[in-house]
């Protein structure tokens, strides 16, 4: 379970970033950004943050809930960036979630001493000091936080994707490359929201030139 111990060996104010999205055949990567300003916020968030992999969606929505909440009282800063699948084509899944990184902590407006970054690398260019931390979603309140922002943020957005692409299961699959979603390629085509340096969706540009 996640606590502050990371945050505590900082010096400063401490953001914490995560993204959402990486895998998927479709959409934008997401990536969320989580300051704790106070620790007095309700427990029952402090109880149940942890990598938002291992949380039941209504538990994520819950917590996304709660996060809001002690935003608008004043005890979080919150920000959501996106870059989106032509960005990922141009510069790279790994760039361009670094680039939704930076976008969520401009939406936060947090100028942090430390961002401490969920994964094994360390992004260039973030204006101040940064350390990358393996399951830091497990380990890290700021990074599990943010973790909850990304991955639900990014759930709407597909769900919400879903019902302007219908046939390839969006809502259920977030754009993973699940059967329904093979199903529905083969039938309707690629999109727009594709991600076309992705290989399973280069093969099926080259076996189709079907496409809205």
């Amino acid at each position: 379970m996640p606590d502050f111990e990371l945050e505590d060996k900082c010096c400063g104010l401490v953001a914490g970033v995560d993204e959402a999205g990486r895998g998927p055949w479709v959409g934008p990567v997401v990536a969320g950004c989580a300051v704790f300003l106070k620790r007095c916020v309700n427990p029952k968030l402090l109880d149940e943050l942890d990598d938002s992999k291992k949380l039941s969606k209504k538990k994520r929505e819950e917590l996304y809930d709660l996060l809001l909440k002690e935003k608008d009282e004043g005890h979080m800063l919150l920000g959501i960036g996106e870059a989106s699948a032509k960005e990922i084509d141009d510069i790279n899944i790994l760039n361009a979630s670094f680039l939704a990184m930076k976008r969520a902590m401009a939406q936060a407006q947090v100028k942090a001493d430390m961002v401490l970054v969920d994964g094994n690398r360390e992004p260039k260019d973030f204006g101040c000091s940064v350390k990358a931390v393996i399951k830091g979603d497990a380990k890290s309140y700021s990074i599990a936080a943010a973790s909850i922002l990304a991955k639900v943020y990014r759930d709407r957005l597909m769900e919400k994707m879903a019902l302007k692409y219908s046939g390839y299961g969006f809502e259920k699959n977030a754009g993973y490359g699940t059967k329904a979603h093979i199903e529905g390629l083969k039938k309707y085509g690629v999109t727009p929201e594709h991600r076309r340096s992705y290989a399973p969706i280069k093969k099926f540009l080259e076996q189709s030139k079907t496409s809205f």
